[in-house]
């Protein structure tokens, strides 16, 4: 049966995108140099021809530079993209192009069955391999009184993550692997784990079916982590089920809805520095095609080039009014709509480049970020660098805006690896790196403290590899960072040499202690707390493979460590005193001992001014009834040494931790702790050692 034809009417120019209303669909795009635009109507997602083509008439379905109309009768599940004329002139960075099918910037779902990136970055038509937007009801879902949950900042334990890589493996045994459901299936191991928050790589559209190279053996390299979107208000299609449905946004709420259930909020990591359209020789899909001088960054002195401020072809021009717009409400949608809990911004100092490419005073999208209402009670979290050169750690604009504490991953990295001169710096780090951030203001929550994230080695392999091994990745081992700061304990990678697999398990629970006993956020990456291996490759952007995926095997092969992070976890929850809201002050408490003491071997001499140190202790005095005292001793020396315990009024030192022995006995249950009857304790070298008073 042939599709009846639909009527139109004026409509209006906000909102932009397709929205559902009563009647039928009111759609809108922005186009300051357009000069005719159509939109494309399909029945189904994978359809050549469309049933319907209608014209915007620019005397009545025009206002400004804002394309609207109204198309009655039409319903959710209609599959639609736009051609737009225009000028093609490069000296002044227009690429308006009628023969390349265009989707909506602000389409809540797309498909890409058809999809072929190389006849998007040719002169022919594209028609039969372009990628389809889809209309989609955004109220028609039930919430069941779900918000976001608005937890603060400073009780947040981070888990990075991949939403398909965490169920991809047969071994994660689910239903649907690789997708939104699939996560939901999971939730009980996060929950289990401890972690209060996930942090997503990105969800957004991106062009997975783009193979960048074959490797070595011939397989397929792809976009695996998606730093290259495609769409910023839709769900990743890959990740669902029934993306040719229309499904969405209900199938990504379902998992927001889910992890909100079992009390874990969720952040996105969301890519506004550049998208997939790449350089001059990019493809044509969204934004170029609907106003390319617009949308990026042009190079003053010839605009048919770029300026590559991300390292990845194009910049998003973020501080023009009309990209900024677009920005704000894709985030605000998220908050709304999507009932996201915060958001983390890759190479987010591009966010802080004006038009004419330099840093501003007041960035106009970075202050209204923090200052929406909307999103006032939304994590926002900057990594404050970018491609070119720009390094904001400590000085990011704003003030709400968390950073990734690069100062903190490099610091803990060279300690616990045994470097000389670290103690002072390390100390830094440990209290919410005060020196970064107190001076201007700041909080210990503007530190997100980690020591490995999804760029770069997984925990396992820093204490596995000295050298990165990247040949998988199909560029001869040039890709990647040189100097990973990591020590592979004696042997370069996998071994079952029993003394090695020792002292890497010790440095593994080095790293995690420190991590969780530091002021400011922790984060860790998904896996690390199985020991997760990626053979060494420090830079796995392009595996979508068991490089990447999660082993599920694991699970049980390493739960002694899974056991220490869980364990380690709850003892950072329930020490209100391992996250404060506010830096050290030197106060005193009852027992005579400040916020924070410092402490070497010896009591109150740290030896701040000794070089060849590789110790350091401090007590966390308790200011409340309920809650103890804390002593921690580290010995990332290569000899064991006595560290002196201070003197307790009527109370006792008790042993919670100590990374050199065995499990259960590194890690000890509440009220299982092992009380101490000297004034001593023989630290053993590569360890860290954490007692409590009761």
């Amino acid at each position: 049966m042939e599709k009846p034809l639909y009527k139109i009417k004026t409509g209006k120019a906000h909102p932009l995108g397709a929205t559902v209303e009563k009647c039928g669909v009111n759609f809108s795009v922005f186009s300051r140099h357009a000069t005719g635009i159509e939109l494309l109507l399909f029945i189904g997602y994978d359809d050549i021809e469309p049933f319907q083509i209608i014209q915007f008439d620019p005397k009545s379905n025009k206002t400004f530079f804002f394309w609207h109309m109204f198309v009655e009768g039409l319903n959710p599940g209609i599959h639609y993209a736009y051609r737009v004329d225009g000028p093609w002139n490069l000296s002044i960075g227009h690429r308006f192009d009628r023969n390349k099918v265009l989707i909506d910037p602000y389409a809540k779902g797309n498909t890409n069955t058809l999809w072929n990136i190389n006849t998007a970055c040719t002169p022919e038509d594209n028609l039969s391999s372009s990628m389809r937007s889809v209309v989609i009801d955004t109220s028609d879902y039930d919430w069941e009184n779900d918000l976001p949950l608005n937890k603060p900042m400073n009780e947040q334990v981070i888990y990075e993550m991949h939403v398909c890589g965490f169920t991809r493996s047969a071994s994660s045994c689910v239903k649907n692997p690789g997708t939104f459901r699939g996560f939901i299936e999971k939730i009980p191991y996060l929950k289990e784990l401890g972690i209060t928050a996930v942090e997503l790589l990105p969800v957004f559209e991106f062009d997975d079916k783009d193979i960048l190279r074959t490797n070595d053996d011939g397989l397929p390299l792809t976009n695996y982590w998606g730093y290259s979107t495609v769409s910023f208000f839709a769900p990743d299609s890959l990740y669902c089920v029934s993306p040719e449905e229309g499904a969405h946004v209900n199938e990504f709420r379902d998992m927001v809805k889910a992890l909100h259930r079992e009390g874990i909020e969720v952040i996105l990591d969301v890519v506004f520095n550049h998208t997939n359209e790449g350089n001059h020789q990019g493809p044509t899909f969204s934004f170029k095609g609907f106003d390319n001088s617009i949308y990026y960054h042009l190079n003053p002195k010839n605009k048919q080039f770029y300026l590559d401020y991300s390292g990845c072809g194009n910049t998003v021009n973020c501080n023009h009014p009309i990209v900024e717009k677009f920005i704000i409400e894709c985030l605000e949608f998220w908050v709304k709509e999507m009932h996201i809990d915060g958001f983390r911004f890759d190479e987010g100092s591009i966010l802080s480049r004006g038009e004419d490419g330099q840093p501003m005073a007041y960035p106009t999208v970075i202050w209204d970020i923090e200052l929406s209402e909307s999103m006032l009670d939304t994590k926002i979290i900057a990594e404050a660098w970018d491609a070119a050169g720009l390094y904001q750690i400590g000085y990011f604009p704003g003030y709400r805006w968390a950073e990734w504490n690069g100062r903190f991953r490099d610091d803990i990295r060279r300690f616990v690896r045994g470097e000389y001169c670290m103690i002072n710096q390390v100390a830094c780090r440990i209290t919410g790196s005060a020196d970064i951030y107190q001076a201007t203001g700041h909080l210990p929550i503007n530190s997100i403290n980690f020591i490995t994230c999804h760029d770069g080695y997984t925990l396992n392999d820093l204490v596995s590899y000295n050298e990165k091994h990247n040949l998988a990745n199909g560029e001869q081992n040039r890709d990647g960072i040189n100097e990973n700061l990591s020590w592979n304990c004696g042997f370069e990678g996998a071994t079952d040499n029993p003394e090695v697999e020792k002292l890497r398990e010790k440095q593994i629970k080095n790293f995690t202690t420190i991590l969780f006993l530091s002021q400011g956020v922790p984060m860790f990456t998904a896996g690390d707390e199985i020991r997760r291996t990626q053979k060494g490759n420090n830079n796995a952007y392009c595996q979508n493979n068991d490089i990447n995926w999660f082993d599920w095997t694991l699970t049980e092969k390493n739960k002694p460590i899974f056991r220490f992070f869980k364990h380690m976890i709850a003892f950072r929850k329930n020490n209100p005193i391992l996250h404060r809201s506010r830096f050290f002050t030197g106060e005193v408490n009852e027992q005579g001992f400040k916020d924070i003491e410092w402490h070497g071997c010896k009591l109150l001499n740290p030896g701040w001014d000794n070089p060849g140190s590789r110790v350091l202790a401090f007590t966390l005095g308790c200011f409340e009834n309920d809650i103890k005292d804390i002593h921690v001793m580290m010995n990332m020396d290569w000899m064991d040494l006595d560290f002196e315990l201070p003197i307790l009024k009527n109370k006792n030192w008790y042993r919670m931790i100590d990374t050199s022995l065995n499990s259960p006995d590194d890690i000890l249950e509440p009220e299982k702790e092992v009380l101490l009857k000297k004034n001593s304790y023989a630290v053993k070298m590569h360890s860290i050692v954490v007692l409590i008073s009761k």
